[in-house]
This record gives structure tokens, C-alpha cells and sequence, in this order.
């Protein structure tokens, strides 16, 4: 069985207060999770949605993430490699931001079979919860 993880995350100001939520579904059973972080930014929050649905696991489980960030998307799947091997500068010179949370989401994904797919935002229940749950915490 594939699990299927959907998160976001929300910032009020950014930075500012953050909320974060996810939603893993395995099969016909849910499971909301959230959480928040008074100072925060948008992007921290949209890469902890993913750490802490992931941190949820079972050893070795098979899961795909869906996430409306493109941030979180294309950093996991295509810049993460080549930030690494940079030692974690970036291709204008700069420090990669949340390197912190990159090697955590990176270690997390070795533990287990993930596929990580952007989706458009609110183009899904499952996106559209997460969102509102995100923005609830934000406010927290």
C-alpha cells in the first residue's frame, strides 16, 4: 500500500507566526497533524509539514508527498544534489536557506520509498484542509 501525504504550510508575515499541517492517508484511514512556530518563515513551514508527515513512518514505508510548494518540491527533487555537492552555496554565491530542515527532509527520505509531487494549491480537499489548517495555526 502507497501512503499519501499532503501538507502545507503558512506564515503570517515572513517572517512571523507559522503553522504547518499534513495529511497521511493510508488507505481508508486519515490522519490531520499540525503544528505552529512564532517566528517563523513560509518556507520553513512548508519543508516542517513534510518532516513531520515523513517522521511519522513505518520503517521502509512507501509513500508519495504532495505539497503545493514548489519550493519544497524542486528543492527536494532537483537542487538538494547539487547544493550538497556545493557545500550548500548556492548558484548565485549564496548560503542555501534551511539547510537545517533540507538535511533532516534528506534523511528522512533515505529511511524511506518517497515520491514528492507538486500540486496546484486548492486544486484538492486534501490541499485545500491543509492550507486552512496551516493558516488556523499561523494565528495561533
Amino acid at each position: 500500500m502507497i501512503t499519501e501525504i499532503f501538507c502545507d504550510g503558512a506564515c503570517s508575515g515572513n517572517p512571523g507566526p507559522g503553522g504547518w499541517a499534513c495529511l497521511i492517508r493510508r488507505g481508508k484511514q486519515e490522519r490531520l497533524y499540525n503544528g505552529e512556530d512564532p517566528d517563523t518563515t513560509n518556507n520553513r513551514m512548508e519543508l516542517t509539514a513534510a518532516i513531520s508527515a515523513l517522521e511519522m513512518l513505518d520503517d521502509r514505508e512507501t509513500a508519495v508527498v504532495y505539497s503545493d510548494s514548489q519550493y519544497l518540491v524542486n528543492g527536494i527533487t532537483k537542487w538538494v544534489q547539487t547544493w550538497q555537492k556545493n557545500n550548500w552555496i548556492t548558484s548565485t554565491k549564496g548560503r542555501v536557506q534551511n539547510v537545517d530542515l533540507w538535511e533532516k527532509l534528506i534523511a528522512l527520505s533515505k529511511k524511506h520509498q518517497i515520491q514528492f509531487k507538486w500540486i496546484k494549491g486548492h486544486s484538492t480537499e486534501e490541499i485545500d484542509l491543509v492550507d486552512k489548517c496551516a493558516k488556523e495555526r499561523s494565528k495561533q
